[in-house]
C-alpha cells in the first residue's frame, strides 16, 4: 500500500499533505510555486510520486456552493489529466468546498506574517482534504462485504 497525496490546487501555490504509508494520517507536506514552465511542474510532482511511493493523488476541486463549476474548474481539470498522464497514477478531484475556511479558522491566532501564515493555510487545507478522502476510503472499507 502506498501513500497518498493529496493537493490543494490554488491560482500559483499549491498546498501539499501526504498519507502514511498504512493511508491512516494526513500531514502537511509543504507548498509548491507553479512554475511558468508546465515541464517543470510535472517533473517535480514525478519524482514526489517516486520518491515518497504515491499510490493515488487526490486533487482539491473548485466547485461553487450550489454544486455548480466555478471559473477554475476547467483550469483544474486540465492540470488533473496533466498530472496523471505525468504520474501513471490516478487523480482523484475531491470537493474542496469550505476547506480554506476551515483552514482560516484553525490559523486565526497565528501570529506570523502574511506569507507564513497563506502557506501554512494551503497546506492545512491539504490536509483537511486528505483527512476526509482517508476517512471516507475507511467508511467504504468497512462497509464492503468480505470477499468484495
Amino acid at each position: 500500500m502506498g501513500r497518498i497525496l493529496a493537493i490543494d490546487y490554488g491560482d500559483r501555490h499549491l498546498g501539499l499533505a501526504l498519507s502514511d504509508p498504512l493511508q491512516i494520517t494526513a500531514q502537511p507536506f509543504g507548498t509548491y510555486t507553479l512554475k511558468d514552465d508546465q515541464a517543470a511542474d510535472l517533473a517535480f510532482f514525478q519524482k514526489l510520486v517516486e520518491e515518497k511511493d504515491v499510490e493515488e493523488i487526490v486533487l482539491s476541486w473548485p466547485l461553487r456552493m450550489d454544486g455548480s463549476p466555478g471559473r477554475r474548474t476547467e483550469i483544474t481539470r486540465e492540470f488533473a489529466v496533466r498530472l496523471e498522464t505525468a504520474t501513471g497514477r490516478k487523480v482523484i478531484l475531491w470537493d474542496e468546498r469550505l476547506t480554506t475556511q476551515q483552514a482560516q479558522r484553525k490559523l486565526e491566532g497565528f501570529k506570523g506574517n502574511y506569507r507564513e501564515k497563506k502557506r501554512r493555510e494551503d497546506q492545512l487545507a491539504a490536509v483537511i482534504i486528505l483527512e476526509a478522502y482517508l476517512e471516507k476510503k475507511r467508511h467504504h472499507a468497512d462497509h464492503t462485504p468480505e470477499g468484495n
